[in-house]
């Protein structure tokens, strides 16, 4: 009897159509010989779809065996989703609703960054609307510019601007409260080369099997946004053109991470790569991973000779034995 794999997609967050198309990655390459995929698409409102038609959450887990969980965004990331999964005793891929937190949450991550004896850029949190005036005063006051403005807790890079002065910090800070960004980060700028590296626990015999850096390079002018992420505009070298230190201490850093913030199955851990040294910018959890072709993972992956079809498959006996 063929193994019934939920592919949970889209969700009521900022990156839905992103994980449309993850999710729809997944389903086309689930080996059909061993897996029954279904199709379980979550409209923006929050509203469960099996087979094209709304239906209970209950209903559907009731009927598949494990969950894949491409829920880029709030909805997957937050917790939400592993809870209620956990509650009708679906095993599931990726981090629990801690582990989920633990990496979601920028200023948490980068403390246990901190706490691991790595460098991440200085910052300050403005946690408050309320604060967002002397919070921006304080930008100014503490770090050249320009600076960097990120929505707590988004992933994709939604939402993060590279501005600089008094005014257009508020304004950047102003508008993630508007737009309803729980608490706002804003970090120095390290100029330096964009680097990712990924981990996969239980590959090729190892308890956590380190991919190949990427090195990111956007298009001139840019960083390595929203826009560029899903462009054809910026490039991706597998693995990344750094010295062998740099790989090494990268892949390192990203295990290292993997296991502070509690992550599980595989994670991303993404870098600034200066003359100062290597910066810890973020660990994406399971969830916040894309998956689509044009995404780093698979790239890296392909790198070392894993299809994806192989991956997926892993990834499925990892989440029965959770």
């Amino acid at each position: 009897m063929q193994t019934i794999v939920g592919v949970l997609r889209g969700g009521p967050s900022r990156e839905h159509e992103i994980s449309l198309r993850s999710g729809a990655a997944m389903l086309a390459n689930l080996p059909e010989e061993r897996y029954d995929a279904r199709d379980i698409y979550i409209d923006r409102s929050g509203q469960w779809h099996d087979r094209g038609r709304p239906t209970a959450p209950e209903r559907v887990l009731r009927q598949i065996d494990v969950a894949l969980l491409p829920l880029h965004g709030e909805y997957g990331e937050g917790g939400e989703v592993q809870r209620l999964l956990e509650r009708f005793g679906v095993p599931y891929s990726g981090a629990d609703a801690f582990g989920s937190h633990l990496a979601r949450h920028k200023v948490i991550a980068k403390a246990r960054a901190r706490d691991a004896g790595f460098l991440t850029p200085d910052f300050r949190y403005v946690e408050r609307a309320e604060d967002i005036e002397a919070g921006a005063k304080d930008v100014i006051r503490s770090f050249h510019q320009p600076v960097v403005v990120k929505p707590i807790a988004w992933g994709s890079s939604v939402g993060i601007s590279i501005v600089g002065g008094y005014a257009p910090v508020l304004a950047a800070i102003r508008k993630l409260f508007a737009e309803r960004a729980e608490s706002v980060v804003v970090e120095e700028y390290i100029r330096g080369r964009e680097a990712t590296a990924g981990v996969v626990e239980g590959l090729r015999g190892e308890t956590l099997y380190a991919l190949p850096t990427v090195e990111i390079i956007p298009p001139a002018g840019d960083f390595f946004s929203y826009e560029s992420k899903y462009s054809d505009e910026t490039k991706e070298i597998t693995p990344g053109r750094f010295t062998r230190v740099e790989n090494e201490e990268m892949q390192r850093i990203a295990k290292m991470m993997h296991r502070a913030l509690e992550q599980k199955h595989y994670s991303r851990t993404d870098f600034i790569v200066s003359p100062r040294g290597i910066y810890f910018l973020e660990t994406n959890s399971a969830a916040a991973v894309g998956l689509t072709a044009g995404s780093l993972l698979p790239k890296s992956l392909a790198a070392v000779g894993v299809t994806f079809r192989d991956f997926l498959a892993h990834l499925v006996n990892l989440a029965l034995g959770r």
